[in-house]
């Protein structure tokens, strides 16, 4: 009945299904969620576009990308910084000479490269993201910046985490707060809803449904399925689980106020905070009046079957583990193709997302 079946309505899928409309072909487009968009759904509370799942700046190099994306959506001037919240004392991310200052009073780049070189240790070979992080920045760094907020986000000590995490880290010897070296960035104005909206525009939609429960019946619908859910799920975890970190988001709407915290995103970087940010989500869109405003506190969880998964865990393990699912996909699958961050169990950016789909949708169609 259908060309393609795309499972899953985020970023990755609504950008092949509108390529695949766009080459005549049919399409039927599954979401378990009550909403299309995946992670980017944008939800409008009190005027405001809210970021349901997570704060998402779009940032790109890529002039095809950007030029895509801009056809579904008008794009606003926002230039995302962060700032962290240290036990009430302030600090900009990425560092930079802001941060150093802060830190340490210093002014100057030169003063700020001799004050980190006087703390690194000479490790040659890190042991664990501790060791990696003081053989980088130093220990007040680390102590401030990267310890509290680096363990709440994993679920355990730096000095049980691998160094690879952290191979390397941003430090800018400028006064610059952008958080992203990207020629083209922004949000869009109505929020991403309205992208996903436009992208999946004339196509055929079941929301509420999870297609692994009916996946024979869902099968024998389509030459070919477009699957961007856990490439473990399709196959039932029958090799064992993929592990991942999950998120759980706590929505505040405040009326009592239309300024929470004065910016879009503070980090706590501190241990006994238990979320690891708050999202005051206003101000991604530059000079918004609003009576009342909506925050959200953001906890980093570890996963469990059934808990939405956000962040592949990356090691020698898991990654052994995932090659055993593209073995099982190449003998099993031949009509289906994984695609997107869980499908590929790696962590895209926004950008990178459209341009696989893209790429996906230039050797299919």
């Amino acid at each position: 009945m259908y060309n393609y079946l795309i499972v899953g309505s985020g970023l990755f899928g609504s950008v092949f299904a509108h390529e695949a409309l766009k080459h005549s072909k049919s399409v039927l487009v599954v979401e378990k969620r009550p909403h299309a968009g995946g992670n980017v759904y944008t939800e409008n509370i009190d005027g405001i576009h809210v970021h349901s799942y997570g704060a998402h700046i779009f940032h790109t190099n890529n002039k095809r990308v950007w030029d895509y994306v801009n056809n579904f959506a008008a794009f606003n001037r926002y230039t995302h910084s962060v700032l962290a919240n240290y036990n009430g004392e302030i600090y900009s991310l990425p560092f930079n000479m802001y941060t150093f200052n802060k830190i340490w009073g210093v002014n100057t780049p030169d003063q700020a490269r001799a004050k980190i070189e006087s703390q690194r240790t000479n490790i040659t070979n890190p042991q664990n993201l501790e060791e990696q992080a003081i053989n980088l920045v130093g220990p007040d760094i680390y102590e401030k910046l990267i310890k509290g907020y680096t363990q709440k986000q994993w679920g355990r000590p730096c000095n049980e985490l691998p160094a690879f995490i952290i191979k390397r880290l941003p430090v800018r010897f400028i006064y610059d707060n952008n958080y992203f070296n990207a020629l083209y960035q922004g949000i869009p104005i109505n929020g991403y809803t309205e992208i996903i909206n436009n992208l999946l525009e004339g196509c055929e939609i079941i929301l509420n449904c999870d297609y692994c429960q009916h996946k024979a019946r869902f099968n024998s619908l389509a030459e070919k399925i477009i699957f961007t859910g856990p490439i473990d799920s399709y196959f039932d975890y029958k090799l064992g689980a993929l592990e991942y970190r999950t998120s759980r988001f706590e929505q505040e709407i405040l009326t009592h106020t239309n300024n929470f915290q004065g910016h879009s995103v503070i980090n706590y970087t501190d241990s006994n905070t238990p979320y690891t940010r708050i999202i005051e989500h206003k101000h991604f869109y530059p000079g918004l009046e609003t009576n009342s405003t909506v925050i959200t506190r953001e906890f980093s969880t570890e996963w469990k079957p059934g808990d939405e998964p956000y962040y592949p865990v990356n090691d020698e393990k898991n990654n052994a583990l995932y090659k055993s699912y593209c073995g099982l996909a190449r003998e099993q699958a031949n009509n289906i193709i994984f695609g997107g961050r869980l499908g590929e169990y790696k962590y895209y950016d926004m950008d990178q997302i459209v341009l696989k789909a893209l790429e996906l949708a230039d050797k299919e169609l």
